[in-house]
């Protein structure tokens, strides 16, 4: 059933200019396909789709392309411009950012693919990073520090 709605969201977002997480599930549904918006929400996540210029001023969403050159120097500069601080508590990682970025640095955190972290949780401006061992933790915040710095 996943495997079709991923389908079905890829043929709707190469068929119409798709701006919103609502619009998405509005336009599923009426496909036959329900869906809730969490439910989208994370479908956007794991086809890691993103929002590219319409050229006229609005946005709509497309499949990330893997190759595309730069990538990891959008994600280094999202957590760089986000960034204010991070604490551990044993093999948890809080990091602290500005309001309202939390999200998109947990994102790049994800997208930067280290096997030290299990994943992120993110709220408004902190992030919680399960990492997996207390060690591991200390190489991750190494490695933030080095990006950040």
């Amino acid at each position: 059933m996943k495997i079709e709605r991923h389908f079905k969201i890829i043929e709707l977002i190469n068929r119409f200019n798709i701006e919103t997480q609502e619009e998405l599930a509005s336009l599923l549904n009426a496909e036959g396909v329900k869906v809730t918006q969490a439910t989208v929400s994370r479908d956007i996540r794991e086809l890691k789709l993103t929002k590219i210029s319409t050229g006229d001023g609005r946005q709509k969403y497309a499949v990330l392309q893997s190759n595309e050159t730069g990538l990891g120097e959008k994600y280094i500069r999202v957590l760089k411009d986000g960034y204010v601080s991070m604490d551990m508590a044993q093999n948890i990682l809080v990091i602290k950012t500005v309001s309202g970025m939390a999200m998109a640095v947990a994102a790049a955190l994800d997208a930067m693919g280290w096997s030290e972290m299990v994943g992120c949780i993110a709220g408004d401006d902190t992030i919680m990073c399960a990492i997996r061992s207390v060690d591991e933790t200390l190489v991750i915040m190494e490695k933030i520090n080095k990006i950040v710095s």
